[in-house]
């Protein structure tokens, strides 16, 4: 019979089953290339929003720019195409930046990333849902709570494993793309032949009149802003593990499709809205998104409109599954090092890391409700991590090919020269978005290297402490003393003081007195049922200690009576013997106290090496 939770998650894999999870291009394009795709809708309209103070004459710079965008998109292209052919095992900024350039630049380059993943989640979820809001306005007031009814699906389907994610996303994915680039190709006809000058199909905003004069520092906030449209293309090399054999070959063909489709995507969409005169609108008051009026502009508001609007909210949407491919492997990595909990190296039952998803989808969740899920919000935010990280990683691998034998000096230019364009743009997207929030950037990352490198050394003392290279020292062994917790007589504490005898002989069983009528049936019963057989068996029995609480409490007595033993016997081991009921049925616990678990947490914070907890279970059957 199948449970609740395979029919949700799917059965359980076993860890031989990892192979058949692997991907090929096909779904590695929705898997990990999502982000960079979609990011195609947000991107070119991240840069006509700072233009919009140029009025009319703002959009003809929609095009120089995106030039330079796809310029240094191109670099990047084979930079990391190297890098994947150089870490076929995953070759994401962390790794690259640790093994060549050191510790620290690797923890820097893996928070920039996990920053940058967080913020891809957000808003890729907030993106789509804006789509949704310019085919359908009314929607507008109900912004947030579709970006959490989103994320809470897209979480979901990444908890059912790698593979199905890639088999739920592959239409979505390729409809996206078909629609766009069909839009690309029938508006660049479409103005060939009106010689440049199309009429759009439905009317159009009219632009706002200049407020402004173009400068030099506002090309460089637009450029920034536009160069949101790469921030996922460091997502294939660090999933390069994720694909089938011949996994580099395999990485490598999706990322060259990746790229080609986006930056046809890029150049088209900033092509068609110069020459069809498409600008941004206000993000907050009668808002539209650039694609909806591109679309218009060519097609009509007719059924290609919201077939394609439809794909663009569910690619944009569901592009923050690259952020939940690649976020929980970046964590598995850094956790393998002890700079992050070993939780986060662990599978869950679908062969995914269980706890990086979790994570992902607090914070983004935490991200979306702080920004109220509106894009334009997020958008300061978001290129400084990425960049840092592409950055680390390409002057990682120049320093990788310096070391590595043999004649590389080509390898070493295309990386270095992806290394000057990443670190020039960082500096570039910090100073033009420091003050519009990238100073929150600036300043979580440091943050987070203090505190993966509080976790780095806490294990590191752990460590140190608990290891032995000695053998095992039986010597001078003595029974511990046994203390065990007794309500009442039941077959719950006949177990419990069975189990006390299998480990010693000293034994006291502490009660909690109220001073009531039935601690006196209770010491007649202990003597009957306990002390008697005990002596019967050649046994000596059982101590029973009463301590008496006027005030009803119960657990704190027993704990200071178990610490003042171990004070009083330095010598020996105190071992605390908990009898514990255990309900059948989880909503059976809300019938019964948990003060045995409560107990036990309060030892094991207040106790020291010589106490010892032993839980001994009874099991209800009904």
């Amino acid at each position: 019979m199948t449970s609740i939770t395979d029919f949700l998650f799917g059965r359980a894999l076993a860890t031989h089953e990892e192979r058949a999870e692997k991907i090929g291009p096909v779904a590695g394009i929705p898997v990990f290339g999502l982000d960079a795709l979609s990011s195609a809708a947000y991107g070119p309209e991240a840069a006509l929003t700072l233009l919009i103070p140029l009025g009319a004459a703002g959009v003809s710079y929609i095009v120089p720019i995106t030039g330079s965008i796809l310029l240094l998109l191109a670099i990047l292209y084979f930079s990391y195409r190297q890098t994947i052919h150089a870490y076929p095992n995953g070759g994401g900024s962390y790794t690259v930046a640790k093994e060549n350039i050191g510790e620290g630049a690797g923890l820097l380059a893996a928070a920039a990333l996990m920053i940058d993943y967080v913020l891809t989640a957000a808003v890729g979820i907030s993106a789509g849902v804006g789509a949704l809001v310019s085919a359908v306005p009314s929607l507008q007031p109900q912004t947030l709570h579709l970006c959490l009814g989103i994320l809470a699906v897209i979480t979901f389907i990444n908890l059912r494993g790698l593979k199905e994610a890639g088999a739920v996303f592959v239409i979505p994915t390729y409809l996206f793309v078909l629609c766009l680039v069909g839009t690309i190709v029938w508006g660049v006809i479409k103005a060939v032949m009106a010689g440049g000058h199309p009429v759009p199909v439905e009317a159009l905003p009219a632009l706002p009149p200049a407020t402004t004069m173009v400068s030099a520092w506002l090309i460089l906030q637009v450029f920034s802003s536009g160069c949101a449209a790469m921030t996922g293309v460091e997502a294939v090399s660090n999933g390069v593990k994720a694909f089938r054999e011949p996994t580099s070959e395999n990485a490598q063909k999706t990322l060259t499709i990746i790229i080609i489709i986006l930056m046809i995507l890029l150049a088209g969409i900033a092509w068609l809205a110069n020459v069809y005169h498409i600008g941004a609108t206000d993000p907050v008051k009668n808002y539209e998104s650039v694609l909806s009026m591109l679309l218009r502009a060519v097609a009509g508001k007719g059924v290609f409109y919201y077939v394609s609007i439809g794909s663009i909210l569910l690619v944009l949407a569901l592009s923050a599954n690259t952020a939940f491919a690649d976020f929980p492997r970046l964590c598995r990595i850094i956790a393998r090092d002890n700079f992050l909990p070993h939780s986060f190296a662990s599978t869950g039952r679908r062969l995914v890391y269980t706890n990086g998803i979790y994570v992902l989808a607090i914070l983004t969740g935490a991200l979306l409700v702080l920004f109220n899920g509106v894009t334009d919000r997020l958008i300061p935010l978001y290129a400084v991590g990425a960049f840092l990280a592409f950055t680390l990683s390409q002057a990682g691998m120049v320093l990788h090919w310096r070391k590595t034998p043999g004649k590389h000096f080509h390898n070493m230019l295309v990386n270095g020269l992806g290394a000057a364009a990443t670190g020039v743009t960082t500096i570039v997207v910090l100073g033009a978005k420091f003050l519009e929030g990238a100073w929150v950037t600036v300043l979580l990352v440091p943050v987070m290297l203090s505190v993966m490198m509080l976790v780095k050394r806490h294990y590191r003392e752990v460590g140190d402490e608990v290891a032995s290279h000695s053998p095992a020292d039986f010597t001078n062994v003595e029974e511990p003393i046994v203390i065990t917790p007794i309500a009442g007589w039941n077959k719950v504490t006949q177990k419990a003081l069975r189990f006390c005898y299998a480990v010693s002989h000293e034994i006291r069983a502490v009660h909690v007195s109220a001073g009531d009528e039935t601690d006196s049936a209770f010491c007649k019963d202990w003597s009957m049922y306990a002390e008697v057989p005990a002596r019967e068996a050649g046994l000596p029995a059982p101590e029973l200690v009463i301590l008496d609480s006027p005030y009803r409490y119960v657990l704190l007595p027993i704990m200071e009576y178990v610490l003042q033993v171990e004070r009083e016997n330095p010598s020996r081991q105190i071992a605390v013997v908990l009898p514990e009921l255990v309900e059948k049925h989880w909503y059976h616990y809300l019938l019964h106290n948990q003060r045995a678990s409560v107990l036990k947490t309060l030892l094991l914070v207040k106790g020291s090496q010589r106490i010892v907890v032993i839980n001994v279970p009874w099991y209800a059957s009904v």
